[in-house]
């Protein structure tokens, strides 16, 4: 009996050594030993350099984009902060996370690639915006946020101001008019650049990443810019002159779908909001930078795979409105640049359609670990590493918010909305809900999505083939699983569309 506890506690040893031994190990040579993610906050890909604006500055970004991979048609898989971030965490469609709306809590069973990647001996960070709407840390050893900030401002109080500088107010959204909570008078924050939220996070990004250039990490960064108010320091101020600004003209289409609260807009303040989200973007990316450069500095540069995103995009007068919360192209196409030093090659664009649900389990296959088994994407190392120049035929947005689902292909997009209510989230347009709604685009003909192809006789075929791709997508990924086979597609996408929040609580 003695011997046999004698075998069994040399065996637990043997046991732990071999634990221990596999959370220290080293990255394999053809992997990257680190990973950083940099997210902004509804940043729409037509706003930056590097995707061929000419008017914006972004030099740190499009230094990024020189350096390593540019992705000319990644989508968010919601137009909506909290349901896209939770999204790429865990590497699940909004449905599948637990969060399909902006005020759900992230639930603690929901594995992200932090808990993956600390099981295994990674250190993991995230500091910034997490949108978690809980206390929960989800993985993340360290976790830095806004509080945090205010904790800092308390110990280090901001400089004093001028009586002449002219601040912004108070962020009232839907309480004051559009004009002011969307900052279209250009007016830049009560702070300087060293006393802002954006610059607090950044500097202690480039300390985590000094403190652990030696050990594995994951490193996750959420910038609160560009979202409005389009936050700016003094220094930015009258960065941009409206004057310079070219108003998107939109279409007749779009009238039916103008939220109330912009249709007072004058184009003299649209062009003052588009300016002052310029100058919001410009700081961001003032901070990305700093960020590049410690990695560089600390020789990370090649080992270390830095993945650039928006959460989402933006409308900027695109279809006469200022959000996301929409299917068109400027609110779920957005900004992905990966830098990966020489390993995939410098300065390329890729096509191919990519989806931000399968940019963990790409960075999971680039640091050479095992796959985080329920995830629902599919890593794309493949085409970065020059394999192959496609790998898929479609991507999926969803914004249940207003019930509202997308897949798009390379020339078509296919949109439902079951349409029970008016918009949400304080957009609405003041009509009655307009029940379910079908719209097809052909974005090769009709690039700025201004006509609605759904009627055409010769697209039926087209709009069925779409469809079943979509229910099929929901019928692998979604909670609900295959439906009955006798409802009918309009039934089955309405219950697909409906937040599975909500459908839990009954």
């Amino acid at each position: 009996m003695h011997l046999l506890k004698k075998t069994i506690v040399l065996i637990f040893l043997l046991l732990l050594c071999a634990g221990i031994l596999f959370a220290q190990q080293k990255a394999p040579k053809s992997a990257f030993k680190n990973v950083i993610f940099i997210v902004s906050d509804d940043h729409t890909a037509s706003v930056l350099g590097a995707y061929g604006n000419k008017l914006i500055r972004t030099p740190n970004l499009d230094r990024m984009a020189q350096r390593g991979i540019l992705f000319e048609h990644a989508y968010a898989n919601a137009p909506l902060c909290s349901p896209s971030r939770q999204s790429v965490l865990t590497g699940k469609y909004p449905h599948a996370t637990g969060v399909s709306l902006l005020q759900s809590s992230f639930p603690e069973e929901q594995v992200t690639i932090a808990d993956h990647l600390s099981a295994i001996g990674f250190k993991t960070a995230i500091i910034g915006k997490n949108h978690f709407n809980n206390a929960l840390n989800h993985g993340f050893e360290l976790k830095i946020e806004r509080k945090d900030y205010v904790k800092h401002l308390e110990e280090n109080p901001p400089a004093l101001l001028p009586d002449t500088v002219k601040v912004r107010p108070e962020w009232r959204p839907f309480k004051d008019p559009a004009n002011i909570w969307l900052n279209a008078e250009g007016l830049p924050s009560a702070t300087y650049d060293k006393d802002q939220a954006g610059t607090y996070f950044a500097n202690k990004a480039v300390e985590y990443i000094r403190e652990n250039k030696d050990d594995r990490f994951l490193l996750w960064v959420g910038f609160e810019e560009p979202h409005s108010p389009y936050n700016f320091p003094i220094e930015y101020a009258n960065k941009y002159n409206p004057k310079d600004i070219t108003l998107p003209v939109g279409s007749p289409e779009d009238d039916r779908w103008i939220p109330e609260i912009f249709r007072g807009l004058t184009d003299e303040e649209k062009k003052g909001i588009i300016a002052s989200y310029y100058s919001s973007v410009e700081f961001m990316d003032k901070n990305v930078g700093l960020i590049l450069d410690a990695v560089e500095k600390s020789g990370l540069s090649e080992n270390t795979l830095v993945v650039y995103i928006g959460d989402n995009g933006y409308l900027l007068n695109d279809h006469k409105r200022f959000e996301k919360h929409t299917m068109w192209e400027q609110a779920v196409r957005v900004p992905l640049i990966i830098q990966a030093g020489n390993k995939f090659g410098k300065d390329r664009r890729v096509s191919a359609l990519t989806e931000f649900v399968d940019l963990v389990p790409t960075a999971i296959d680039a640091l050479g670990v095992k796959p985080l088994a329920t995830a629902q994407g599919k890593s794309f190392l493949p085409v970065l590493g020059k394999q192959s120049d496609r790998y898929k035929d479609f991507v999926f947005s969803e914004y249940l918010e207003d019930n509202k689902v997308m897949i798009r292909t390379e020339r078509w997009k296919y949109v439902f909305t079951s349409g029970k209510k008016d918009l949400a989230l304080g957009y609405a347009t003041g009509y009655p809900p307009p029940g379910r709604l079908h719209f097809l685009y052909d974005l090769t003909a009709d690039p700025g999505e201004t006509r609605n192809a759904i009627n055409d006789p010769d697209k039926k075929s087209i709009v069925r083939d779409l469809q079943h791709k979509l229910i099929a997508l929901f019928e692998k990924t979604h909670p609900k699983g295959k439906l009955p086979d006798h409802l009918s597609i309009d039934e089955k996408l309405e219950i697909y569309s409906d937040p599975p929040e909500l459908a839990a609580k009954k």
